[in-house]
């Protein structure tokens, strides 16, 4: 009874968890959690595929192909961590409506985890977003609204506001979300898979940012592990029309441009919150032109179409190679199939599309041939 009155006395005040923070739920959320989890062992790790190129002896590169998620892309990686991290911090609860500012991977990825947990979903895409996209994000059970690309931000956070849902911004919280110590994400994955390779130990990493949260945590994870820090490099590749080559050379500044990227997925007009410059090594622009044509040509010889981002990803990787053969070295290179080409038929792989943007292919894809 003493100690009863001492801690009456010395607790000068007290309140409990209101209900919708979360506490009244948290069977809930623990089964959300435990839903997540069981369709994560349900999945097996993505492939990694080598890509032989005569002109390179000595070098091999990697494709790392996260088109094989069932959500399609490396996104579903990243709409897991978001869902996790919005359940964990009590942002998400029963009934949620969860809502995303995104060019459409990342919803593809968000609904198909927001169907899983029966919670209701709103995409907020640009007005230019594919009909592959749209098409997908409807299947999953989402809705989707159109707005001009610099507007999706805000209207992703008025549209949660006004609902009491949750914005999952993942252009904020991408480089928090994921755990970029361990828990198979995608940068332990892959330098896993790559120990038993002939050269093991990739010399470059290569990336393109959308969010800049898988570049963040490649570059982390690489100097969170010494016999990688002092091997390993990353690099960015950047499209036309994208800021983060800018923020890069002045981290001090805050660029930002009206042109949104032609190349969904990659390449934003403003500097994004996890977007990183400081965990990036080099970063060079490519030409949409180059990272189409590279594109087309990668999926002729994998025999499956890839996406825009991974033409950008795979020439940045081949001026690297190009690099190291000129120096003699020889060694590995490691980069990323983002998604499946399918998704862009009426864009990328359309002549009327290409003819409308003003692309010309031809000199990479001669220059591709010549490999």
């Amino acid at each position: 009874m003493a100690a009863n009155a001492h801690f009456a006395s010395a607790i000068l005040a007290e309140e409990k968890c209101k209900p919708h923070v979360g506490v009244v739920d948290r069977d809930w959320i623990c089964e959300a959690v435990r839903l997540i989890e069981a369709d994560f062992h349900r999945s097996a790790d993505t492939h990694l595929l080598r890509l032989p190129i005569a002109s390179l002896e000595g070098i091999d590169i990697y494709l790392k192909d996260e088109s094989t998620h069932p959500t399609g892309s490396l996104k579903h990686r990243l709409a897991r961590s978001l869902f996790l991290y919005g359940l964990c911090n009590g942002k998400i609860a029963r009934d949620t409506r969860i809502v995303e500012a995104s060019s459409g991977s990342t919803a593809i990825s968000e609904a198909y985890f927001a169907r899983l947990l029966a919670l209701p979903f709103t995409a907020v895409v640009p007005d230019a977003t594919s009909k592959e996209k749209i098409g997908e994000i409807e299947h999953f059970g989402g809705t989707c609204e159109y707005v001009p690309s610099a507007q999706i931000y805000d209207r992703a956070e008025q549209i949660a506001r006004e609902c009491d849902g949750y914005y999952m911004d993942q252009f904020t919280l991408a480089e928090r979300a994921t755990d970029w110590r361990g828990n198979n994400n995608i940068a332990e994955s892959l330098f896993e898979q790559m120990r038993c390779e002939p050269h093991p130990i990739p010399r470059w990493v290569v990336v393109g940012a959308g969010t800049g949260g898988t570049s963040a945590t490649i570059g982390r994870f690489i100097r969170y592990r010494p016999h990688l820090a002092s091997q390993t490099s990353l690099c960015v590749a950047d499209p036309e029309g994208s800021v983060f080559l800018e923020s890069f050379r002045d981290p001090r500044g805050v660029p930002r441009c009206c042109l949104p990227s032609r190349l969904e997925g990659v390449g934003r007009p403003r500097h994004e919150p996890s977007f990183v410059p400081s965990v990036v090594d080099r970063m060079m622009r490519v030409a949409d032109a180059a990272s189409i044509a590279t594109a087309h040509w990668v999926s002729d010889r994998l025999g499956k179409k890839v996406g825009g981002s991974t033409g950008l990803n795979v020439f940045a990787t081949l001026k690297l190679a190009h690099e190291m053969r000129g120096r003699g070295e020889r060694g590995s290179l490691a980069t990323l199939i983002c998604d499946s080409g399918d998704r862009y038929q009426q864009t990328i792989f359309d002549e009327s599309w290409l003819r409308k943007e003003k692309l010309d292919l031809s000199e990479t894809a001669q220059f591709l041939e010549s490999l």
